[in-house]
């Protein structure tokens, strides 16, 4: 069982996020923290059973928002739970991740960080409306690596109105200059409901420049394993991601969380008020066969996860064998594997379809 935790609050909106978060709602940040209590407590209870959690995130809107004290009680529920050496991570704002929020974070047992630097160019920051600049990203790094945080993921986001391949060069460049094992690379996207839909001349629609930009990434030393993740070492990738993408169950614990449990979603309620007034109130979703299926082929293919081939009927074996011979995909023991993740969504619906 994984587990995620959501943590709503930011500094300011970015142009392009979608995910559930407030800059207006800090006065409620301590009541939220003890919400979360309670739901975690549910959970555990009703859906990890005998189970242990193998993996833990924060993510956000911003974790560093809010101070390390306040997940000491959250920490000491979960710790009889997690399995040895168990991977927890935090997300982080290089503006609000303090040296004293860092080390606080690690004490508690957080022992890989995620930084949405998103690019250390300040002209780019400030149009993404980002609340931190270059040197404090670089700050904000150097931080942890002398905290002693081994493990450390960098978000970096492409595809943006100016962007070119010098450019994102040089923030590839940065990140390998200090050392970093991992970055998550992602195309931005205009979501509706963020002040960038509808406004399609930020995007830049440039697959020759996602080429280029992984060929490089893989000449620096990092590894593509899923269609926007990169790592130095099977070591350093986000067992977290993988567990998402393997079909694993996960508790989603806050406002706008996701959770999944056997063949069932269930939601807490996004309005962050009507969450901490009852955080165990849930919407649920449930998976048939084929939405299953679905899913775990998209999943699958955009990944080193890969698909079994046992999941699909005739008709399906048929149409996979036809782009293993046109070299799309390859076959190892009783998998299939994508050669090619941009085309994902492509393949998987070819073969289903």
């Amino acid at each position: 069982m994984l587990l995620y935790i959501h943590i709503p609050f930011c500094d300011s909106k970015c142009f392009y996020c979608a995910f559930n978060s407030y800059v207006d709602r800090f006065h409620l940040k301590q009541t939220y923290m003890k919400a979360i209590e309670k739901q975690l407590i549910y959970d555990i209870e009703h859906y990890l059973k005998d189970e242990k959690i193998e993996t833990v995130f924060i993510g956000g809107g911003t974790p560093s928002c809010v101070d390390f004290k306040e997940y000491e009680n959250i920490f000491r529920i979960i710790s009889p739970y997690l399995i040895e050496n168990c991977e927890i991570t935090s997300e982080a704002n290089p503006n609000s991740a303090t040296k004293e929020w860092l080390q606080g974070m690690r004490d508690l047992g957080v022992n890989r960080i995620s930084f949405g630097v998103q690019s250390f160019n300040d002209k780019k920051l400030k149009y993404l409306n980002r609340a931190h600049n270059s040197n404090s990203a670089i700050s904000a790094i150097q931080n942890a690596k002398c905290i002693g945080f081994n493990s450390i993921n960098c978000d970096i986001i492409y595809g943006v109105q100016g962007d070119n391949f010098e450019k994102l060069k040089y923030d590839f460049n940065m990140i390998n200059d200090q050392n970093i094992d991992h970055i998550s690379a992602y195309s931005l996207t205009l979501e509706e409901g963020t002040k960038f839909f509808n406004k399609s001349h930020v995007k830049i629609d440039d697959e020759e420049l996602s080429y280029k930009l992984f060929d490089y990434l893989k000449g620096l030393g990092y590894e593509q394993y899923e269609i926007s993740n990169f790592s130095k070492s099977k070591k350093t990738q986000s067992k977290h991601n993988f567990g998402y993408w393997e079909y694993t169950n996960y508790l989603g614990i806050g406002t706008g969380a996701v959770g999944f449990v056997d063949n069932f979603r269930y939601y807490p309620n996004k309005n962050i008020e009507q969450y901490i007034e009852n955080p165990i109130s849930y919407e649920k979703e449930y998976m048939d066969e084929v939405d299953i299926k679905t899913e775990k082929v998209l999943l699958g293919l955009r990944s080193n996860v890969g698909v079994n081939l046992a999941i699909f009927n005739e008709n399906e074996l048929k149409k996979a064998k036809i782009l293993i011979e046109e070299k799309k995909l390859y076959k190892v023991d009783n998998k299939i594997y994508n050669y090619n993740f941009l085309l994902a969504d492509e393949i998987s619906l070819f073969i289903l379809d």
